[in-house]
């Protein structure tokens, strides 16, 4: 499968008003991308996309308001993005929302509500534009996953699930298309800048105090620059890349689950309770 190529393409990303996303939509303007910009954040969205129309005028841009925690209407959003864009070359599945807790204390609701959005989202956004992408000679589809799609804390169990999920869906994905000449990148980012752990829902049964002392110690670990990131990220998916570890700390847990895979929380687990 040769490279995809950016310059003229047209990248559809998800979770675009802040975080990677936002850092995905800069990096993709740059490099000559036009771009189809999705976020529930109304205000963020209207920031990011007024930015790139001013300091790349060459480039379409346009934005679309849509919470992905309702993917059931996703065909209205794919008929709107074709509108204004014609075609879609590569397709971001970044969006995602975090919930802290042990299982025991979720709700059911609050268990569903983020495997919607990571996950079943993923899966809709994926099937809605796939017949479009496969109109193009040099299609590829970008999924993010996590570093907890390696590897599965305690307390991360709604979390995790939906991203070796998204993880397992990716892998199959890019074996179903790449006799179909779309490619599929899984991506695990570590601890990248964004406010995901600021922003984090806490399960209804866990105590406030813990939770607050547990999203200051992750928000210590939140080192790399998104905008390194989005350079990564889109590095791989330019060489087709069917997997991209983003960060020291992803590359490292990942040997950690390999070599051991039934008793890397024996090694892990001291580290991530001291931060509980």
């Amino acid at each position: 499968m040769r490279p995809y190529p950016v310059r003229g393409g047209v990248a559809v990303v998800t979770g675009a008003a802040s975080g990677i996303g936002r850092a995905l939509g800069v990096e993709l303007a740059a490099r000559g991308s036009h771009l189809a910009l999705i976020d529930r954040d109304a205000a963020g969205l209207e920031a990011v996309t007024s930015e790139l129309r001013a300091r790349h005028p060459d480039v379409r841009v346009s934005a679309h308001l849509f919470d992905l925690a309702h993917p059931d209407s996703i065909a209205d959003l794919t008929d709107a993005v074709l509108r204004a864009q014609r075609r879609v070359t590569l397709l971001i599945n970044n969006a995602g929302v975090a919930l802290g807790g042990h299982f025991t204390e979720l709700t059911l609701e609050e268990f569903e509500w983020v495997m919607s959005v990571n996950f079943r989202a993923v899966v809709a956004m994926t099937g809605a534009f796939l017949p479009a992408l496969r109109c193009s000679l040099d299609a590829h589809v970008v999924n993010v996953s996590s570093v907890f799609g390696l590897v599965a804390p305690a307390g991360q169990s709604a979390y995790a699930a939906s991203k070796y999920a998204v993880r397992g869906f990716s892998e199959a994905l890019r074996h179903e298309l790449a006799p179909r000449g779309v490619g599929v990148t899984v991506v695990h980012p570590g601890g990248i800048r964004t406010a995901i752990a600021r922003n984090a829902r806490t399960a209804s049964g866990t105590d406030p105090a813990q939770a607050e002392r547990g999203r200051r110690e992750i928000e210590k670990v939140l080192r790399m620059d998104p905008a390194q990131a989005a350079r990564t990220i889109l590095n791989a998916a330019e060489r087709r890349q069917g997997r991209v570890l983003v960060g020291h700390d992803a590359a490292l847990l990942d040997v950690v689950a390999r070599l051991l895979p039934g008793r890397y929380w024996q090694v892990l687990g001291p580290l991530f309770e001291r931060g509980s």
